[in-house]
């Protein structure tokens, strides 16, 4: 079969990693491997392989070739168009595959980039690491909770340096409010709230029908974790830092309000993640509204933490108030009263706040490459390590059935 045959011939079933027939689209997860790569001096030139340069993909490149002794070595994917879209960014021919095993057998290659979609990425993650290659992958690491697991355990076993795509741990100003938070900036946080509003319905016009599964595979459930795995994975990242903890229960719920167009993942979700000591975080994702936009909010008892893609504000709860008909004197005495005691206590915080803001320039998918590069050269586990997308993605695994069967689902523990 030719490769525009192949193409055309592209059916859904195939994109589901599990389902017979999907590995065809990269490569087989098993089969020869190549040897370790060479030792990597402080100063020498890093040669990166890229796996699924696609959109997300292509932001990871833009951003390593603003990094320092990097090279754009080998790409590989399914959809050839992608491949000229690389060469024009990089400036020159950048030597391409369309099965995954191909680059890794190259013997140029010093790490691994993917950006795939996340049914894939545990398989390749996996192989890649059994090649002696550290691995960037992009977020969720793992699309089961059976692959999250696997991925820990090739980490554990093969010792390669490997980190997930959660860019926001490497935003100064979120970094920083954190910090201040664990030194009790807010009091005790007990709720985390995010948010993810857009007004963008998620489908790609597909240059041909038969692509339609390939191109806009975020909109199938065998193939999409949805907006839970795609935004709010992230949040639930940083919920999972301020409680020093992964989640214990998930609840959720999901559905298609407005785009009626064939899709199967929710074009809305809402999820309750429970941790320890009662704690709570609330996740709420919409694609036809986006007031409230990305943001997260962080209550303490002491106060309170926002933060934005650009800046992070904490704000001090200015007083504790008591309700007037706590007294034990309104019962003998009665109160004058409207439909509430005080309108004052009820209405939103306008006051100023703290802020963090971006340094000049500053981009934290640009922090998180230059910081994987450098772990690459000092052999050392990064910030966004293994442990860190496993906390993640166990949850939105979880999640995926918890909000479709409106649900309470426990969340699996990582074993030591």
């Amino acid at each position: 079969m030719n490769r525009r045959s192949l193409l055309q011939g592209l059916s859904f079933s195939m994109l589901a990693a599990k389902l017979p027939g999907a590995s065809s689209l990269y490569g087989q997860a098993e089969g020869p491997q190549a040897a370790p790569s060479r030792r990597i001096a402080a100063n020498d030139r890093v040669n990166i392989g890229f796996i699924g340069p696609g959109s997300r993909g292509q932001e990871l490149i833009r951003q390593l070739l603003r990094t320092p002794g990097v090279e754009i070595a080998a790409q590989c994917d399914v959809y050839e168009p992608r491949f000229a879209e690389v060469n024009e960014m990089v400036g020159k021919k950048v030597p391409a595959h369309r099965d995954y095993r191909e680059l890794l057998q190259r013997k140029d290659i010093d790490a691994i980039f993917i950006a795939t979609p996340p049914v894939f990425h545990a398989s390749y993650a996996i192989a890649a690491m059994k090649s002696g290659r550290p691995v960037y992958c992009e977020k969720t690491i793992g699309f089961t909770q059976e692959d999250s697991q696997n991925v820990v355990d090739a980490v554990r076993k093969t010792g390669q340096v490997f980190q997930v795509g959660h860019q926001m741990r490497y935003a100064s100003w979120i970094r920083d409010s954190i910090e201040r938070v664990h030194q009790g900036e807010i009091g005790e946080p007990t709720q985390v709230y995010g948010y993810w509003h857009r007004s963008d319905n998620w489908r790609r016009e597909a240059p041909n029908p038969s692509l339609e599964h390939l191109m806009n595979w975020r909109l199938y459930r065998e193939s999409s974790g949805g907006l839970l795995e795609e935004l709010g994975s992230h949040h639930i990242d940083i919920a999972n830092w301020v409680f020093k903890e992964r989640p214990q229960t998930i609840l959720g719920a999901s559905s298609i309000a407005v785009y009626h167009d064939g899709r199967t993942v929710g074009d809305n979700v809402q999820a309750v993640l429970g941790y320890s000591k009662g704690r709570r975080m609330f996740f709420s994702s919409i694609t036809d509204n986006g007031l409230m936009a990305d943001q997260l909010w962080i209550y303490g008892t002491e106060g309170s933490l926002q933060i934005t893609l650009e800046d992070a504000t904490f704000y001090k709860q200015t007083s504790k108030t008591i309700t007037e008909a706590s007294h034990s004197d309104v019962v003998q005495k009665g109160v004058a009263t409207g439909a509430s005691y005080s309108a004052d206590s009820a209405m939103p915080y306008r006051g100023p706040g703290d802020r963090l803001q971006a340094k000049p320039g500053e981009d934290a998918t640009l922090t998180a490459c230059k910081s994987f590069v450098e772990c690459v050269r000092s052999k050392q586990q990064p910030f966004a390590n293994v442990e860190v997308g496993f906390g993640s993605a166990i949850a939105c695994s979880t999640g995926r059935a918890a909000v479709y069967e409106e649900r309470v689902a426990k969340i699996p523990q990582l074993p030591a």
